[in-house]
């Protein structure tokens, strides 16, 4: 059996993965008592047609590049091999069953806490899991409407970047310069790949 740490799971689709997304899971690493952050990829709902979302093992691909240079931050595929729609309360039960000795987080923008009571047993993960919640500035303008009671949830004065994968990837199609909000491997590796970009009409 390995070494016991506390893992900080940080999920998303990482579509692709940017500054904002490096910055939250490198404050995490360094400023709680989380021993390791592991972004989890998201895998493309197959009931779901979205074009503008790359295939699961480029995404993969983008956040490993991204990672290489941060020892306490891990790429997860787990969610690759479940069965889909996939729930975080069923990647939890395969990770702590996959990794007894270690005790799991999760790490969530404060948008996310506001829907939390509309996951797929929520009660069972405010009770068991910690959350860590970091501020997003898009949410705060409706206000804190939900208010949880229970559980283990700690507000993280994370930094905050107001900065999308959607954003970058229409400015990638239009051909605008982003190197600035992307780590530079994971920029190159999108240049070179052609990835986002727009296709030319078939002829």
């Amino acid at each position: 059996m390995g070494q016991s740490k506390t893992i900080g799971l940080y999920f998303g689709t990482f579509n692709p993965i940017h500054i904002g997304h490096l910055n939250i899971a490198h404050y995490f690493a360094h400023h709680s008592n989380l021993d390791e952050v592991w972004l989890v990829v998201t895998p493309e709902n197959p009931l779901k047609n979205k074009q503008s979302l790359l295939a699961d093992y480029h995404r993969a691909a983008l956040v490993d590049i991204a990672l290489e240079d941060y020892p306490r931050l891990k790429t997860s595929r787990v969610e690759f091999d479940l069965p889909q729609p996939n729930y975080t309360v069923n990647t939890l039960a395969v990770l702590q069953e996959q990794n007894p000795e270690h005790r799991f987080a999760l790490i969530m923008g404060e948008d996310n806490l506001q829907n939390l009571h509309k996951w797929k047993n929520y009660e069972w993960l405010l009770e068991h899991i910690p959350i860590l919640v970091y501020p997003r500035i898009s949410g705060r303008e409706e206000g804190r409407s939900k208010t949880y009671h229970q559980g283990h949830i700690t507000q993280v004065k994370a930094p905050v970047f107001e900065l999308s994968s959607t954003y970058i990837r229409k400015r990638i199609e239009r051909g605008e310069d982003i190197r600035p909000m992307l780590p530079e491997k994971v920029w190159r590796y999108i240049d070179e790949m052609n990835f986002y970009k727009k296709k030319p009409p078939s002829l």
